[in-house]
C-alpha cells in the first residue's frame, strides 16, 4: 500500500508544468507554492523550476498591437511563503541582444523585461521590476491617474523609477538569447491583509534591435488603461511579510573652495559643512509603512538634467531624489502637482505614514523645514492625501496641505476624481480652494479642471479646461502661473503599416488651446494667448523615428506682468501689441544599436521674447550621441542651444549653449566611476522698448537704472566614485570644479571660480520585528 502511494506522489512531483498562453486568453494563472529557496545565479537548473507555471504566447504592443510577437518568451513562476520567483527565457533569433553592465535604473537602452505586479488588483497602479540580460535592476511604480508624479518628472502611465526595492536578480547571455532569474521578497511589496491574494500580472519585454514592445497578455491600444489589461495570479496563500525596521544613518561632508579674501582675491579659502542625518523605515505589516527622517541629504551626485527655459516667465520642474520623500510618493500624486516635496528644502525632522485601508489610500506627511533667514522660524508643513478606489479602475481623492511659519499661513483643500468608462474613455474633475494669510491679511483663490479623454486604436482625443484664480497659492506645490483660464483640445490620428514594411506607424496630434485672464474669460473678453499646432511622429522599420511639430500662436501681454519695467525714469512701460508666431520643430532618432544611438533636432521660426515683448527669430538645436564601446564603458555627448535675434534690428538678444559630456565605467555591478563635464554659456542683451528701440529701465534700491547686458561662460566638471551594493547602503566620493572665461566656448584664459570635495556614507540596518 505504501509503494503505490509513493509512486503516485513521485508522478505528481514530476508532472509537466501548467502552461498559460496569453494569446489564447489563458491570463488567469494559478502558480505552485513550493517551500524551498534557490540561489539566484541566472541558471534555471534547480528541480523546482521544472514545477513552475509557464507563461507564453506573447503579443506585440509597440509599434502595433493585435499581432503575435516575433520573438519567443517563456516566463516561469512559483512562490514560497517568503518570496515570488520568476525565471525568464528570452529567445532572440533575429538580431543581437543589447546588454551592458549598467548602474541601477540605467537599463532603458538595453534589452529588458518588465514585471508588473498590481498587488491590490486596482487596475490603475502597479509595482514595476525591470531586468536587463545581465540581471541589472531597475524598479519603481506605474500610476495611470493624477498629474506629474512627485518622485520623477514623468507623466501618468510612465514608469517612475525613483523608488528602490530590495530584491535579487541575475542573468546571462546565451547563443539563443538570454535567461534571467528573479526573486522578489514579499517584505519588499505592499499587498492587502486577506487570506487569499489576487494580483494583477503583466510581463512586458523590450527588444532594442527593432524597437518592439511585447506583452504576455494581448494589450490593446484601444484602451484607457495599460495596467487594466494585465492578467492575474490567483490563489496566493500563506504569505509572510512581517514587520521590518530599517535604520539608515547618513554622513555627508562637503568641503567648498572659493576665491578670497580681499581684492584682487588671489587667495583661496575652503569651508567644511559636515552633516549627520538619517532615515527610519518601519513596515507595519504588508499594507502600511511609517517613515521618519532627520536632515535628509539633498546633495546630488549628478546635476539635474539640462533644461533651457525658452519661456523665461516660468520656473523649471526638477524631480525629487531624496529617499524619504520618494518612499510611497505615488500615494501623494495629485493632478496639477499640488504636492511637490522639493519645496521642503532641508527639514530638521519629518515623518510620513502611507498605506491602504481596504480600497482606500492613506498618505500623511509632516515636516519642520529649515529656518528662514529673516525670522529664524521653522515652517511647519502638513500634507494629507486620501484616495478611494471604486468600480474597476476609477478613484476619488481628497488633498489637504498647509505651510505655516515666518508670518505666513498657506492652506488648501481640494477634491478630484478619475472615472474610466466605455473601455477607452476617462473623465477627470478637480476643484481646490486655497487660503493664504500674510501679516493678518487673508487672500483666497480656486483651482479647477475638467478633462475628458478617449484612447482608440486609430484615433483619440483629449479635451480639458483649467482655471486658476489670481489669489490661488500652493506653497507645497508646483504652480508656475496663476490668474488664467485655459481650454484646450487635442485630436489624434494613428496609421499602421503592413507587417515587414518600411513604414510601421504614424501618429499625428492636432492641438488647439487658448488662454484668458481669469476675469476676462467669464466676461467674454478677448483671448490673451492662443495656439494651434500639430505634433507628428513617423516610425520606420528597425526603430528609426522622425518627429515634426509646426505651431502657430499669438500673444497679447498683460501690463500687470511688467510692473517692474519702465520705458524711462517713472515712465510706465507699454508692452507690444499682439504678436503672431510660427515655429517649427523637427528631429530624427536612430534605432538603439548595440554600441550607439543618436538623436538630432532643431526648432526654428518667428517667436516672441517675453522679457521685452519683441518679435524675434528663434533658432534652437539639440543633439545627443550615446556610445557603449564595451559592456562596462558608457559615454553620452549632448548639445543644446537656443538663440533669439530681434527681428526689428537683427541684434542677437539672447542665447544659451550647453555642451555636456558624461563618461562612466562600471568596475563591478555595484561600483562605477564617472566624470561629467558641462559648459554653460549664456548671454542676455540690454532690454529695449520694442516701440522706440531705447533701453528699458528697472528699479534698484528705489532708483531707476537702465537694464544692462549680461553674460556667463562657465565650465563645470565633476568626478565621482560610487559604491552602492543595495538600496540605502552607499559610499560616494566626488570632486567638482568650476571655471569661467570671458568669451563663450573659447577655452582660453579659464579662471577657477570654485571647487568642492564631496563624501557621503550611509548604511541600512535591517531588523525584523517578527
Amino acid at each position: 500500500m505504501l509503494l503505490p502511494l509513493l509512486a503516485a506522489l513521485q508522478l505528481v512531483s514530476t508532472a509537466p508544468p501548467r502552461v498559460y498562453d496569453g494569446r489564447a486568453g489563458q491570463t488567469t494563472v494559478a502558480i505552485p507554492k513550493i517551500e524551498t529557496d534557490v540561489v539566484v545565479d541566472g541558471n534555471l537548473d534547480e528541480a523546482v523550476w521544472r514545477q513552475a507555471t509557464v507563461l507564453t504566447g506573447f503579443s506585440l504592443y509597440q509599434p502595433f498591437d493585435q499581432r503575435p510577437a516575433p520573438d519567443s518568451t517563456e516566463v516561469l513562476v512559483w512562490y514560497s511563503s517568503s518570496a515570488i520567483y520568476f525565471g525568464i527565457r528570452a529567445f532572440e533569433p533575429h538580431g543581437q541582444v543589447t546588454a551592458t553592465l549598467a548602474d541601477r535604473d540605467r537599463i532603458a537602452s538595453d534589452d529588458n523585461i518588465e514585471i508588473h505586479l498590481d498587488t491590490f488588483d486596482e487596475r490603475n497602479r502597479a509595482f514595476v521590476f525591470l531586468v536587463n540580460p545581465f540581471g541589472i535592476q531597475a524598479d519603481g511604480t506605474k500610476n495611470e491617474t493624477g498629474g506629474f508624479i512627485p518622485g520623477a518628472n514623468v507623466m501618468p502611465g510612465q514608469n517612475d523609477l525613483s523608488a528602490d526595492f530590495v530584491w535579487q536578480s541575475r542573468g546571462r547571455l546565451l547563443e539563443s538569447g538570454y535567461v534571467v532569474e528573479v526573486r522578489i521578497p514579499f517584505s519588499s511589496l505592499r499587498y492587502p491583509l486577506v487570506a487569499e491574494q489576487r494580483w494583477g500580472l503583466q510581463i512586458d519585454r523590450h527588444v532594442q534591435h527593432n524597437g518592439y514592445e511585447e506583452t504576455w497578455t494581448p494589450a490593446l491600444k484601444a484602451s484607457a488603461t495599460f495596467i487594466g489589461q494585465a492578467g492575474w495570479i490567483t490563489g496566493l496563500t500563506g504569505l509572510h511579510h512581517g514587520q521590518l525596521i530599517e535604520l539608515n544613518p547618513e554622513l555627508t561632508n562637503t568641503v567648498s573652495g572659493s576665491p578670497c579674501c580681499a581684492a584682487p582675491q588671489t587667495g583661496w579659502r575652503y569651508q567644511s559643512n559636515p552633516q549627520i542625518g538619517g532615515n527610519l523605515r518601519w513596515t507595519l505589516g504588508s499594507n502600511f509603512v511609517l517613515n521618519g527622517t532627520v536632515k535628509p541629504d539633498f546633495s546630488q551626485v549628478e546635476a539635474d538634467a539640462t533644461q533651457i527655459a525658452a519661456d523665461a516667465r516660468f520656473a523649471l520642474f526638477y524631480p525629487e531624489k531624496r529617499p524619504f520623500f520618494v518612499e510611497g510618493s505615488g500615494q501623494f500624486n495629485v493632478p496639477n502637482t499640488l504636492i511637490y516635496t522639493r519645496t521642503i528644502v532641508r527639514p530638521d525632522g519629518a515623518a510620513k505614514l502611507t498605506g491602504k485601508l481596504g480600497r482606500a489610500d492613506v498618505a500623511i506627511l509632516s515636516a519642520f523645514d529649515e529656518p528662514s533667514f529673516a525670522t529664524h522660524d521653522r515652517p511647519l508643513v502638513d500634507i494629507v492625501r486620501l484616495q478611494q478606489n471604486f468600480g474597476e479602475q476609477s478613484l476619488a481623492g481628497l488633498v489637504y496641505s498647509d505651510r505655516i511659519g515666518s508670518g505666513r499661513e498657506n492652506r488648501l483643500l481640494g477634491g478630484d476624481t478619475h472615472i474610466v468608462f466605455g473601455k477607452i474613455y476617462f473623465a477627470q474633475v478637480q476643484a481646490v480652494e486655497s487660503m493664504t494669510r500674510v501679516n493678518g491679511l487673508l487672500e483666497s483663490g480656486r483651482l479647477w479642471e475638467a478633462v475628458v479623454d478617449a484612447t482608440g486604436r486609430s484615433w483619440g482625443f483629449h479635451y480639458n479646461i483649467l482655471g486658476i484664480d489670481p489669489g490661488f497659492q500652493s506653497d507645497n506645490g508646483f504652480i508656475p502661473r496663476v490668474g488664467y483660464v485655459s481650454p484646450s483640445a487635442a485630436n489624434r490620428v494613428t496609421l499602421y503599416g503592413r507587417p515587414g514594411g518600411l513604414f510601421e506607424q504614424l501618429n499625428v496630434y492636432f492641438q488647439a488651446s487658448g488662454l484668458w485672464r481669469y476675469a476676462d474669460f467669464f466676461d467674454a473678453k478677448s483671448v490673451l494667448e492662443d495656439r494651434f499646432g500639430a505634433t507628428g511622429s513617423v516610425r520606420l522599420r528597425g526603430g528609426w523615428s522622425v518627429n515634426f511639430s509646426p505651431k502657430i500662436a499669438s500673444y497679447a501681454f498683460d501690463p500687470t506682468s511688467y510692473a517692474g519695467v519702465y520705458a524711462g525714469p517713472s515712465i510706465v512701460f507699454q508692452p507690444s501689441d499682439r504678436i503672431e508666431t510660427l515655429v517649427n520643430g523637427f528631429s530624427v532618432s536612430t534605432p538603439q544599436y548595440r554600441r550607439w544611438a543618436a538623436t538630432v533636432g532643431t526648432t526654428f521660426g518667428n517667436d516672441v521674447d517675453f522679457l521685452e515683448t519683441s518679435r524675434v527669430q528663434r533658432r534652437d538645436f539639440n543633439a545627443s550621441l550615446d556610445l557603449r564601446p564595451s559592456e562596462r564603458l558608457r559615454g553620452s555627448l549632448t548639445y543644446v542651444s537656443s538663440a533669439f535675434s530681434r527681428r526689428s534690428d537683427g541684434e542677437r538678444t539672447a542665447f544659451t549653449r550647453i555642451p555636456r559630456v558624461k563618461i562612466e565605467y562600471q568596475l563591478a555591478r555595484p561600483i562605477f566611476v564617472r566624470v561629467v563635464s558641462q559648459y554653460t554659456a549664456t548671454m542676455r542683451a540690454t532690454l529695449r522698448d520694442p516701440r522706440t528701440g531705447e533701453p528699458l529701465f528697472v528699479t534698484s534700491n528705489g532708483t531707476f537704472v537702465p537694464s544692462s547686458a549680461s553674460s556667463s561662460n562657465s565650465l563645470r566638471t565633476d568626478w565621482l566614485f560610487s559604491y552602492r551594493p543595495n538600496p540605502g547602503t552607499v559610499f560616494f566620493l566626488g570632486y567638482g570644479g568650476s571655471m569661467s572665461e570671458t568669451d563663450p566656448l573659447a577655452f582660453q584664459n579659464l579662471r577657477r571660480t570654485g571647487d568642492s570635495f564631496f563624501i557621503k556614507a550611509s548604511y541600512v540596518f535591517r531588523m525584523p520585528v517578527f
